[in-house]
């Protein structure tokens, strides 16, 4: 026999702010023992959210309805959330039937309430993880159907945009190249992340109550992080400044003095430059928290010839048309770039953070002032990718004491000299 839910007002924004915020949702009984009207606010959210319970067959299944209205239009009344439950309101309804799909929509759309970005989710989620996990039942899912289903999203080959029509092209993928599978493996791990996230997110919403097919059983792919990395010189770097068009030039330009991310320097506003502390504001990055950027001489002089005379909120950084720069618009600017600069193999956008934080390191900037301007939570990520550039005691000790045998014999070969550009 059910028990008896204690009601809680929920009718006006004024007696929803009074009540507890938290993991427990307040409930009302639309009707009795079967259909129930829930509030969930967690503390640091701005807005709560309406929840559906209902009872079948000896137990609850629980749905969001959508967000609550605080008193500021944006979401829900109370008398919304009832109508909207009015469909279950005495009619015999089966359990909610949540799949994968289901879960990965309500987690994009979690997402975007926090205002993170979504675009590399969604695409994501639509080539890997719909086609073959769409329909599945959330409850239903099994560890060996997830391991089976990640083994086999590392087989397959990696995809590529092309750049007419958007159209997916393969690129095909070589088992015998260990870099390749690393790679395909380490893809394969960020599906998997992503899958999980949008899983748990189910669970702590209290849609699904066990979480131990997707836990601890299915682990990522090990050592599949080392990635090389790619950086350029000092002198390809010059080169790929000249071989760049004019907007491309200053964008890349931004990206060599700085070390930030492609969305970060396109978002930048000609207000987040201070040149009196010689420093960028990226007010919002990867991790959601805003960090200062520390800018050489040159970076100060390159950043106050971008945005002298300009209105404080234009975007530091556009096309030629003065049109902010927009998702994936540098992969063929970037690739044509380097063809024209004979930068081999070529770099990418990403590659030219890499750039800023090698460079760094080989000139003495310890690991931990890096991650700082780079905006990393702590070094693990730096000890990862530049810990091998950097001056170490164990390096000098070694290069002092360790055993010579001669002089190595002369020889008439010499390296070639790259053509100048």
């Amino acid at each position: 026999m059910a028990g008896t839910v204690r009601e809680a007002t929920l009718q006006t924004p004024t007696a929803r702010a009074r009540l507890k915020r938290g993991r427990q949702p307040h409930w009302r009984a639309l009707v009795p023992g079967k259909v129930h009207l829930g509030y969930q606010r967690w503390p640091e959210d701005h807005a709560g959210r309406w929840l559906l319970r209902r009872r079948v067959a000896g137990r609850y299944t629980t749905a969001t309805l959508g967000r609550a209205d605080e008193g500021n239009g944006a979401g829900l009344s109370y008398e919304q959330a009832v109508a909207r439950a009015q469909p279950t309101v005495g009619a015999a309804q089966q359990p909610m039937r949540l799949t994968v799909r289901k879960a990965m929509a309500l987690y994009v759309d979690y997402l975007a309430a926090q205002g993170k970005r979504t675009s590399d989710v969604v695409s994501r989620t639509v080539v890997h993880i719909l086609p073959q996990l769409g329909e599945l039942e959330v409850s239903r899912l099994t560890p060996a159907t997830l391991r089976q289903w990640l083994a086999a999203m590392a087989r397959t080959h990696a995809l590529m945009r092309s750049a007419a029509g958007g159209r997916l092209n393969v690129r095909v993928h070589n088992p015998d190249d260990e870099e390749a599978v690393r790679a395909r493996r380490a893809s394969a791990n960020r599906v998997l992340a992503m899958l999980k996230a949008a899983l748990n997110h189910c669970y702590d919403e209290q849609l699904v109550n066990d979480n131990s097919a997707w836990g601890r059983r299915v682990r990522p792919f090990p050592n599949a992080k080392a990635a090389r990395v790619r950086y350029l010189t000092v002198d390809e770097a010059q080169r790929l400044l000249n071989g760049c068009p004019p907007a491309l030039r200053a964008l890349v330009r931004g990206a060599l003095e700085t070390g930030a991310r492609y969305g970060e320097l396109t978002r930048l506003q000609c207000a987040d430059f201070n040149p009196h502390s010689g420093t960028v504001h990226i007010r919002k990055s990867k991790s959601g928290k805003g960090r200062h950027v520390v800018l050489t001489e040159q970076g100060v002089a390159f950043f106050t010839s971008l945005c002298v005379g300009r209105p404080a909120l234009d975007f530091a950084f556009t096309h030629a048309t003065g049109r902010p720069w927009r998702n994936t618009d540098q992969q063929y600017p970037l690739r044509d770039a380097n063809v024209a600069a004979r930068i081999a193999p070529p770099i990418t956008f990403h590659g030219l953070r890499h750039t800023w934080a090698s460079l760094a390191v080989m000139n003495g900037v310890p690991l931990q002032i890096v991650a700082q301007n780079l905006g990393h939570v702590d070094t693990t990520m730096c000890q990862r990718h530049y810990a091998h550039l950097a001056p170490s005691y164990v390096a000098d000790a070694i290069r002092a004491a360790a055993p010579r045998y001669g002089p190595v014999p002369p020889t008439n070969v010499k390296p070639l000299r790259p053509k100048k550009s």
